[in-house]
């Protein structure tokens, strides 16, 4: 071996070894394996947000889980098994567990064990850009990680400074850890008093002006939305909760000013910690007067996904207000094809292409709503201009609630509202 070759060799040795994660979760009664399988592809994407890589999946159909090990005792066989030969490093299930299933499933598997919850509470953490998203994450995790608390988790990992190593610490430690757990819990909690008075100040400020949020599942392109309506570079990513921060912008359209929201993506069993500890971030959708709910059409759940949204929304007291669907990403989704094409096509092909009646979809959701749905492409901007269109006619009839003479006979000074992060 070369000079140049063992220097090379001895970098990929010492190069952060890329951690390692195997999925579970469970098959219920009326759930089939396909349904599951696509909340395992979600699981997995949220575990590449986290910065580990899936290597396999497990899966165990029962009516309920185990009280003690969730899955089993063959099925947690089968992983343990599993985990000490390929040396994976943690574990993680679609599930909430309960502190004594993680404390048994540790205990038995000797690594890391994630459920949903902590999983998403430790992608906001590292997502989370202002000091207010911080704290209200930071809060939730340690109030969901307190009565979890174990050997593989001590000392918080350091403030996340690093994976919990096999083994981990005696009782002696992990009480020490609850104890400065729960000073943290108190040191957040006033902190986030403060924080959210200084947003209830701001909040006032902006009375009188029409209040857009766009609302969605995460990764639909809210943000991708955000930067074509404001012309302002804010980040959007392919991964889970690339925004967990709200951001607010004024846009002035057609003479009529009004803000316009990036709010936190929801998800399927957003964990109840979080939706509390945000409930400062998520006013801006419980106050908006108008929202967008941008959906990605061409994922094969979005209708499940509007479910989820809608429900959330109902939860935060939001349900009922107006609202402008935008189908989003038009560009990739499998459009019905032509007559033409169809003849050419097998049944099989047909039913495999999973194919979307644009028509057939703008009709259904324009029955529900007052407001016709927005078919677009936020990535190259197709159909922007409608969708403009569409918010500002939405817009002038909430100002002009407001401001029943606006432009007639007074005018207004908006200097006020300035664009705010």
């Amino acid at each position: 071996m070369s000079k140049h070759s063992r220097k090379l060799a001895k970098l990929v040795d010492t190069s952060p070894k890329e951690e390692t994660a195997i999925l579970v979760a469970l098959i219920h009664q009326n759930e089939t394996e396909k349904l599951v399988q696509d909340h395992l592809d979600e699981l997995a994407f949220l575990t590449e947000t986290l910065g580990a890589k899936a290597i396999h999946r497990f899966t165990q159909r029962m009516d309920k889980p185990d009280t003690r090990s969730f899955v089993g005792t063959g099925k947690l066989e089968e992983i343990k098994a599993y985990v000490e030969y390929f040396d994976v490093d943690m574990v993680i299930f679609d599930e909430d567990l309960s502190p004594s299933q993680v404390k048994i499933l540790e205990n038995e598997l000797k690594i890391k064990v994630y459920d949903r919850s902590m999983l998403i509470l430790d992608i906001f953490l590292n997502r989370a850009q202002t000091a207010q998203a911080k704290t209200q994450v930071e809060l939730a995790r340690f109030q969901y990680l307190l009565p979890r608390l174990t050997r593989m988790w001590t000392h918080l990992e350091r403030q996340r400074g690093g994976t919990a190593t096999r083994g981990g610490a005696g009782e002696k430690e992990i009480e020490t850890d609850k104890r400065d757990i729960r000073r943290k819990i108190d040191i957040l909690k006033d902190k986030l008093k403060k924080i959210e008075k200084q947003g209830q100040t701001q909040r006032k400020g902006r009375q009188g002006i029409v209040r857009v949020a766009l609302v969605g599942y995460t990764n639909v392109g809210k943000s991708t939305l955000m930067n074509l309506l404001t012309k302002e570079n804010i980040l959007a990513e392919n991964k889970l909760f690339a925004t967990v921060d709200s951001t607010v912008r004024k846009v002035v359209l057609e003479n009529i000013p009004f803000l316009i929201s990036d709010t936190v993506g929801f998800i399927r069993k957003l964990p109840t910690h979080l939706i509390e500890s945000f409930k400062s971030t998520l006013s801006e959708i419980e106050e908006a007067d108008l929202l967008v709910h941008v959906v990605d059409i061409a994922h094969p759940g979005f209708e499940d996904q509007i479910a989820v949204v809608n429900q959330t929304l109902r939860e935060l007291g939001a349900g009922d207000k107006p609202m402008i669907m935008v189908f989003n990403k038009i560009d990739i989704a499998p459009k019905m094809p032509s007559e033409e094409e169809l003849m050419e096509m097998s049944e099989f092909e047909v039913e495999e292409a999973n194919f979307i009646d644009f028509e057939k979809l703008k009709v259904s959701y324009a029955k529900k709503s007052a407001i016709n749905p927005v078919f677009m492409a936020a990535g190259d901007g197709t159909n922007i201009d409608e969708l403009r269109k569409t918010i500002i006619e939405e817009v002038k009839k909430i100002h002009k609630k407001m401001y029943p003479h606006y432009l007639e006979d007074e005018v207004v000074d908006f200097s006020q509202y300035s664009d705010e992060e």
